[in-house]
């Protein structure tokens, strides 16, 4: 008996470099290609699933999840029901974070879908793993709204930044290293200092893979950050949000990051 049949673990995937490094090659040309950062993050996934899989599975709040196993997306998809939720809401500021940005949640399921149609060979998950897999993909816009992050591309490199520091994974520590790199240079080091910000404020929070999101929509943004000990924006930056692209100018990108 195998080892997929004797406890249901699947067999640790290999690191695909030279498909992640491809991959990355589109993202840097095009940035709005989110398919390619599902392609990198799975090209280089190793058994770093595996391992925030055994996280949850192993916690009571996450058997909790397993067992219910709440649609994160069909509570995001319903726009109508965000709508009811009170001023200031996490609830609320998520809603008008897609729309100030014309997404939707679905748009998420559909770079996955991509990244899926693409493998040669895909392998069957069970319903555990992919539930999992599937909340973590949708939780993506909802640490924008909890970190301040834009959409831009300074706020996605923030974003993965803080991700990084809550699901370690090759694939998204290849994609914020290559945003240090290409983003701003200044003899400060301000943008890699900021990138270093964003991945300490996420490694200081609680583990957000096991949050009730469903129950935390219609609270207050500021007490869901305070429940999820996730800092302020204005503490975690003083010196303000950083936004811009890499089609900014120098000067005013190491001017949004207060230097």
């Amino acid at each position: 008996m195998n080892r997929m049949k004797q406890n249901n673990t699947p067999p640790k995937r290999k690191l695909e470099w030279r498909r992640a490094w491809k991959a990355l090659q589109a993202l840097i040309d095009d940035s709005q290609r989110t398919d390619q950062v599902f392609e990198i993050i799975d090209a280089l996934a190793g058994d770093s699933f595996e391992r925030e899989f055994h996280r949850v599975r192993t916690h009571p709040d996450g058997r909790r999840l397993l067992t219910e196993r709440p649609s994160l997306l069909a509570t995001l998809s319903d726009r109508a029901t965000l709508r009811t939720l009170p001023e200031g809401s996490f609830g609320r500021a998520y809603l008008e974070f897609m729309e100030s940005n014309n997404l939707a949640a679905e748009g998420l399921v559909q770079a996955d879908l991509m990244v899926e149609q693409r493998k040669a060979n895909p392998q069957p998950e069970d319903p555990d793993r992919q539930f999992l897999g599937e909340r973590m993909r949708d939780m993506h816009d909802l640490w924008h709204v909890l970190t301040g992050y834009g959409m831009d591309e300074a706020g996605e490199a923030a974003n993965l930044a803080f991700t990084l520091a809550q699901i370690p994974t090759p694939g998204i520590a290849l994609i914020v290293l290559a945003a240090a790199v290409l983003g701003p240079r200044d003899r400060t080091l301000a943008w890699p200092r900021y990138l270093f910000r964003s991945w300490r404020r996420g490694r200081r929070a609680v583990r957000l893979s096991l949050a009730p999101y469903e129950r935390l929509l219609p609270l207050p943004l500021d007490e869901v950050r305070r429940l999820l000990l996730i800092q302020p924006p204005a503490a975690a930056h003083p010196e303000g949000i950083a936004v811009g692209t890499r089609l900014d100018s120098l000067a005013n990108q190491t001017a949004a990051l207060g230097q």
